[in-house]
């Protein structure tokens, strides 16, 4: 039963909350390189929590009956454009809204029947997921498969009469290379086209980098041709989870990002964002993490940061079969495996305690395995590498995953749809992949092996289903 027929005590909840969590990747100490950003430091964490749950049950729907949204937003805000260029920005959940509010305001600001987005292959998925859902065609550009960066001639040349954005990354996520900003935005200035800078990882790092003595180029809104950018305070900011901003340069775009509707008997409705009512608690605990750490606190992180980054790229380049893809610019690290599974790596690092995040192959860059360096790095970069040293050697000698004879064939022509999510889960554990209750985490290589052998149409549709068969009820 879901609904417990009485009441529950507190001291009961919590001691269910810690028992459901017994299995979950840890969120401090810098063992899960991906999903989780720790500062390390214990007070600003405490500070975000209180702030966070002081703010929890205060609206955002309405601003005029809870002005101190108005305020923090305004404060949050406008760091991040002090930071970045300037600019108008909204105070979003994250980088996928953010991105969403982008897309839109582009969308809104062309006013075409037809619409689309010229973006790099390593632009982050959720342009993609904006454009699914307001009705824009994706045009995706190759990037130098010695850089990991799109070229801005390849970007003009596949700018049309329709396209109403063009995006660069500042880095783009899968290799942690900065895209060339200044020449895609120029030659989409030269068409008449917005360019969004999508900084939801680096925007607030990057500067931090800069200032720690790291080369990095323009990238923000003082670059001439760039009209919008995004920044994730939960990720550099390490806010807590629910923090972005989107800055637009033009103050009439930020308002193409708004929705407004008096079509209705009710209350006035107008949103800033995607959702409507929602918590302030996220930008409770932005606004507080902001405020404890302050400008010297983000420069010993960005410093930190740096030399974690480095230690790993040169510890990562001497173990036998390793290679970093491309040259970092951030503190976003992708290595790849020659003679080494790198899938079958992660299982290794993931018993022995530690989370690298696996990236499949796709448009000509090989499957490798990212680390996102943060600022409690530092403290245990060596124990890091001695993880990966092992879990490659480990690696190396059990070879790579064994898929089923057919069974990548059997996939690929498999009707998804006519099957139910208890039978597809039977089907997965039927090799070696149990997703039902109760199984514990399973080895993923094998299904990070099939997912690499099948063309993106199809690695989408089952992840669908394995979605859908680990919420079935």
């Amino acid at each position: 039963m879901n609904l417990p027929p009485v009441a529950r005590t507190t001291e009961d909840l919590l001691a269910e909350v810690a028992r459901l969590r017994a299995h979950d990747l840890p969120v401090r100490g810098g063992q899960v390189t991906a999903y989780v950003y720790d500062t390390g430091r214990a007070e600003v964490h405490d500070a975000a929590t209180r702030a966070y749950l002081e703010m929890l049950e205060v609206n955002c729907l309405d601003p005029t009956a809870f002005p101190s949204v108005v305020a923090m937003e305004r404060q949050v805000v406008g760091a991040v454009a002090d930071l970045l260029g300037g600019g108008h920005g909204v105070f979003t959940s994250g980088g996928t809204e953010s991105i969403m509010l982008a897309v839109k305001a582009a969308r809104d600001l062309a006013g075409r029947d037809r619409a689309n987005l010229v973006l790099p292959v390593t632009a982050h998925p959720a342009f993609h997921k904006a454009a699914h859902y307001l009705g824009v065609a994706v045009v995706a550009v190759p990037v130098d498969l010695e850089t990991y960066k799109v070229r801005a001639e390849d970007v003009a040349a596949a700018i049309d009469e329709d396209t109403i954005l063009v995006v660069a990354s500042a880095p783009s996520y899968p290799q942690g290379v900065i895209d060339p900003v200044a020449e895609v935005a120029a030659v989409a200035a030269a068409a008449g086209v917005p360019c969004h800078v999508d900084a939801c990882v680096g925007g607030w790092l990057l500067p931090w980098l800069r200032e720690a003595g790291a080369a990095i180029p323009p990238f923000d809104l003082s670059v001439p041709g760039v009209t919008s950018i995004s920044c994730d305070l939960h990720k550099f900011g390490y806010s807590p989870k629910g923090a972005s901003v989107v800055l637009f340069a033009d103050p009439a775009m930020r308002r193409k990002a708004y929705f407004a509707s008096a079509g209705w008997p009710g209350y006035t409705i107008i949103n800033a964002t995607v959702q409507s009512s929602r918590s302030a608690g996220p930008l409770g605990g932005a606004w507080a993490t902001l405020q404890a750490l302050g400008r010297q606190g983000y420069l010993e992180l960005g410093r930190a940061t740096l030399e974690a980054t480095a230690e790993l790229r040169a510890g990562l380049a001497v173990i036998p079969g390793l290679r970093v893809l491309g040259e970092p610019e951030s503190s976003l690290v992708a290595f790849a495996g020659d003679g080494i599974d790198v899938f079958v790596l992660a299982d290794e690092a993931r018993a022995r305690g530690w989370f690298l995040q696996p990236q499949l192959s796709y448009a000509g860059i090989p499957a490798n395995l990212h680390i996102t360096v943060t600022g409690v790095t530092l403290a245990g970069v060596e124990a890091m590498l001695k993880v990966i040293a092992e879990s490659a050697e480990a690696a190396r000698r059990r070879g790579p995953a064994v898929l089923p004879e057919g069974l990548v064939e059997l996939v690929a022509e498999l009707d998804l749809e006519a099957i139910d999510d208890a039978t597809f889960a039977e089907l997965s554990a039927s090799v070696g992949v149990d997703l039902r209750p109760g199984a514990g985490q399973p080895e993923m290589a094998v299904v990070n092996a099939v997912l690499d052998a099948l063309p993106a149409a199809a690695r989408e549709a089952v992840l669908v289903r394995f979605l859908s068969s680990m919420y079935a009820t």
